[in-house]
């Protein structure tokens, strides 16, 4: 039994696929009550957390650990090991954040805690370091691409090298039901570094259509995350993490996902099965 914390998650979900695609047993994980009353409706097992952790952890083997992201994240990455250790849990795969023992950013600082608690924990555990989701586009710039033909971000000029989550989710996947995984640090990219220029030249190709990037100063994008709704630790929680991106680093490619699945990571211009572009109609 494999239980998957975060099951709404873009990674989580993804995971779920690809677990239930291999005819794994699953148990997923909402802080949502209504969440987990759905997946119940739809005959899935699932469970609410924090709250029912003891339960939850009932007859599991190997657990995802996603936590969502906020002030109560850390220390309910804590309880889960705990929990995880009382209940006699074997595994537990962590998703952290790029260069989290660097802990660079607010966000890092937020993972590297539970890292070390599961470190000293006595659990076998993997660790999960992805870079940018390229997912991220579409969560965060497909409105104002769709409204305004641009998008904008912090200035930077720094290669990424964006990863799609489906890779992300392939890599838990191997690590959660095959040996050979415990103590491993996996950082995962996808197969090259683009700028944000670039990105912006393959989604002109991609869309048919101009798309440009526009470089904000920290103050600007701080104040568009702001009138967006973000909060303020939150909008600046990101700036840091694009200080951290702006200084390099976060163009290095690994091997990962093609030594843990046996295929290639999706390049920023191919997109999941089924094929999915972003129109300007949608």
């Amino acid at each position: 039994m494999i239980l998957v914390t975060g099951a709404s998650g873009a990674v989580s979900s993804a995971l779920l696929k690809e677990l239930r695609a291999g005819g794994r047993e699953v148990r997923v994980a909402y802080h949502s009550q209504g969440r987990t009353d759905e997946a119940i409706n739809a005959a899935h097992e699932a469970v609410s957390e924090p709250a029912t952790l003891p339960r939850a952890l009932q007859g599991v083997n190997s657990v995802f650990l996603l936590g969502a992201m906020g002030p109560e994240q850390t220390a309910h990455g804590r309880n889960v090991v705990d929990a995880a250790k009382t209940a006699g849990v074997e595994r537990v795969v962590k998703l952290s954040v790029w260069r989290a023992d660097e802990e660079l950013t607010p966000i890092a600082r937020l993972h590297r805690p539970v890292e070390v608690a599961l470190e000293s924990s006595g659990l076998a555990w993997t660790f999960l370091r992805p870079n940018f989701y390229m997912q991220n586009f579409v969560r965060q710039m497909a409105g104002p691409i769709k409204a305004t033909g641009a998008f904008a971000q912090p200035s930077s000029a720094a290669p990424i090298s964006f990863v799609d989550v489906h890779d992300v989710a392939r890599v838990a996947a191997r690590a959660l039901t095959s040996a050979g995984h415990d103590g491993q640090i996996y950082n995962i990219t996808g197969p090259e570094g683009l700028t944000f220029e670039q990105a912006a030249a393959t989604l002109s190709r991609v869309l048919d259509t101009p798309v440009r990037f526009i470089q904000l100063s920290d103050e600007e994008a701080r104040a568009d995350m702001l009138r967006r709704g973000l909060s303020e630790p939150y909008a600046d929680a990101l700036i840091q993490v694009s200080q951290a991106y702006r200084d390099g680093g976060a163009e290095t490619v690994t091997p990962t996902v093609r030594d843990l699945t046996g295929s290639d990571p999706l390049t920023f211009e191919v997109r999941p099965r089924p094929p999915r572009r972003l129109r300007l109609s949608d």
